[in-house]
């Protein structure tokens, strides 16, 4: 009598299409947008999704995404860059300083970019050279900076009218792009109030009118970072040394040189981002006008997955946020309550699906808690309305914790093998 042996075949995971990811962004980028137009149409506030709010949301999310984008370039590689905060203000200050000095906005972008790879430079050399911890690294470099910058607005700026210790003197602009009859054309549309329709006029309105050249550009580094990092062998490299430098090692990867690289680079696009805030949205060096964004880019990085189309749509919530309680105070964002209310109550229910049911429970609970905020106000406080970026990123970071999947090598520290 003979035994079979049956020998199970290995699980293959599904294939994704090519261009998966591109429709999974834009998909979920429509429904966002169709929820938004369907808050505007019930609570009868068109500033949630006016030309201006589209603008203004641009303006905020840039130096979030550009941050964003500086930790992910680093992180692929494996390091931990906190620093970015220290990195930004060092594209604050020499981004004002050599543009007003030259009176040429664009030196002053470069000067500002290559602080930023200054900085990060030193957070490769204290990293990946001397093992230094990723986080006692960054942090020190934070207040560095900080306080370097200070003694830098003193020796240069004592004798200089309208600048001091915290200020710059005023820097030139970078033109201003608009594509023509646009607004002429869609103006209209947007004006009519009809669902959906007005809010995509409004849309395209927004995204290409009163157009900063260094808001261009630091959209077009989304894209780029992506082609970089995976559409290359370079970018290939690049993130095998996040995720397993030693086996990167014996295929004759340059390890360290990809990590001094990823980190050199994600200090110039902190530093970017600092020039932005610097030039494009105060035309001032301030002290302190980072104001955390360097932090909430590492969150927008974190929600986005470490991918730079999810880094974009954080930073995009972000500042999004952000613009509504800047133009519309409590009464805008007070309208989020509805939608997130009822989000979540959806969210509590593919839970249930998924057997989940004490997220469910959870879920469901705040989501009640929710909707009865907003039936029973009118508006939120101005000082909470002033948090609700703050607030979105906690509560998103909650939600998405657990999808998220970090690269394997993240802040580790790596030593070279010895043949």
């Amino acid at each position: 009598m003979t035994q079979e042996i049956y020998v199970a075949e290995p699980v293959k995971a599904p294939l994704r299409p090519r261009g998966w990811a591109l429709w999974r962004l834009l998909s979920l980028s429509g429904a966002v947008l169709v929820s938004l137009a369907g808050l505007r149409v019930i609570t009868g506030h068109d500033m949630l999704t006016d030309s201006g709010t589209i603008n203004t949301t641009i303006t905020f999310a840039v130096p979030i995404g550009l941050a964003g984008l500086g930790g992910l370039w680093s992180e692929r590689a494996g390091v931990i860059n906190i620093g970015l905060e220290g990195m930004m203000i060092l594209g604050t200050w020499f981004g004002a300083y050599f543009a007003w000095s030259t009176d040429n906005p664009w030196i002053g972008l470069l000067a500002g970019v290559l602080a930023g790879m200054a900085g990060g430079l030193l957070h490769a050399v204290a990293t990946v050279t001397f093992a230094v911890d990723h986080i006692v690294s960054g942090v020190a470099i934070n207040i560095l900076m900080l306080g370097a910058m200070r003694y830098l607005s003193i020796l240069v700026y004592s004798d200089v009218p309208g600048a001091g210790a915290a200020q710059s003197p005023m820097a030139p602009s970078f033109p201003v792009w608009d594509l023509p009859f646009v607004a002429d054309v869609l103006g209209p549309v947007a004006d009519s109030g009809v669902f959906l329709v007005a809010d995509l006029a409004s849309l395209v309105v927004g995204v290409t009118t009163h157009m900063p050249a260094l808001t261009v550009v630091a959209i077009l580094m989304v894209p780029l970072t992506y082609l970089l990092l995976w559409r290359t062998t370079f970018g290939l490299r690049l993130r095998s040394v996040g995720e397993n430098p030693d086996a990167a090692e014996s295929l004759g990867v340059p390890v360290y040189s990809l990590k001094y690289v990823a980190v050199t680079v994600s200090g110039g696009l902190a530093g970017m981002g600092g020039v932005f805030l610097a030039i494009v949205a105060s035309q001032i060096y301030q002290e302190g006008q980072t104001g955390g964004r360097g932090f909430i880019g590492l969150a927008a990085m974190i929600f986005g997955n470490w991918r730079p189309g999810g880094v974009a749509m954080g930073a995009g919530l972000f500042g999004y946020t952000d613009a509504l309680q800047v133009r519309g105070g409590g009464a805008a964002v007070h309208a989020l309550l509805l939608l997130l209310g009822v989000t979540l109550l959806a969210v509590a229910l593919w839970q249930v699906r998924r057997d989940r049911k004490g997220l469910a429970v959870f879920g469901a609970l705040v989501a009640v808690l929710l909707l009865a905020w907003y039936f029973s106000t009118d508006s939120l406080p101005r000082e909470l309305a002033t948090y609700s970026p703050h607030i979105t990123t906690l509560l998103v970071l909650s939600l998405a914790s657990q999808r998220l999947r970090p690269p394997a090598g993240i802040g580790k520290q790596w030593r070279a093998s010895r043949s």
